[in-house]
């Protein structure tokens, strides 16, 4: 969970009046623990709960952004209705059934793109997608991105919670990042292992979905200020690590 406290002299992450002190690695330029392929090719429901804590980083434009993924859901392939693969291989979700770890993106309401990671072995489709993240390092050049201001505490919530927002904070889109290799620590866009554990995770049904809606699939960081959603969702399992 983030602390927010007060300080006199601005943070290196941009001219703002606080500084996120909870979990935030020694040094955020040293990430060598690139999360490896094969952690991806396993059922969505794993590989879903495994990833929070995990760090999504962008180099943009010599300058690195990273974020603590909090809450994610998965989708499990061609039984699952709620699942773009539902409707079968077709050249938009051809990523969902291809090798593991590679970034689906999605343009959704006409106003913002989604993004997703392939799971499963190549020709199975499941992926997850990524639904808030704490904003750990780069925090000027996200607000900018969003064409927002962050003049409180409270406003770093709009940076990155909720699937839109992130996905815009970190110049996610389908033609550039679409198909990319997450795996790969020389892209520019890869999720980074840095040691973080979360105290404890719990498991909801799914948000802002018709189909499926009840099935619990969705994993988040229990008590975290940057989880999307409602502030106290129906729980089904918590789990303590």
């Amino acid at each position: 969970m983030v602390v927010v406290t007060e300080t006199l002299s601005a943070p290196k992450a941009g001219p703002y009046p606080y500084r996120i002190t909870s979990s935030v690695p020694k040094s955020l330029h040293k990430f060598t623990n690139v999360v490896p392929r094969n952690f991806y090719d396993r059922d969505p429901r794993i590989v879903g709960k495994d990833l929070l804590g995990k760090v999504l980083i962008r180099r943009e434009r010599k300058r690195l952004l990273a974020g603590r993924i909090v809450e994610v859901e998965a989708y499990l392939g061609e039984d699952d209705p709620a699942a773009h693969s539902a409707a079968g291989l077709t050249a938009r979700n051809a990523v969902l059934f291809g090798p593991p770890g590679y970034a689906y993106i999605y343009f959704i309401y006409g106003n913002h793109y989604c993004l997703n990671v392939s799971c499963l072995p190549d020709g199975v489709a499941g992926g997850i997608l990524f639904r808030a993240l704490e904003p750990l390092e780069g925090i000027e050049e996200m607000a900018r991105q969003r064409g927002i201001s962050v003049e409180k505490p409270s406003d770093l919530r709009k940076l990155t919670t909720g699937p839109g927002r992130l996905a815009e904070a970190f110049g996610i889109t389908r033609d550039r990042d679409n198909a990319k290799n997450l795996t790969d620590a020389a892209s520019d866009l890869f999720i980074a292992d840095d040691g973080y554990r979360p105290d404890q995770t719990l498991v909801t049904p799914r948000i802002g979905i018709s189909k499926a809606a009840e099935r619990p699939l969705r994993y988040i960081i229990a008590g975290n200020t940057f989880v999307s959603g409602p502030r106290t969702p129906t729980l089904l399992t918590s789990e303590c690590i």
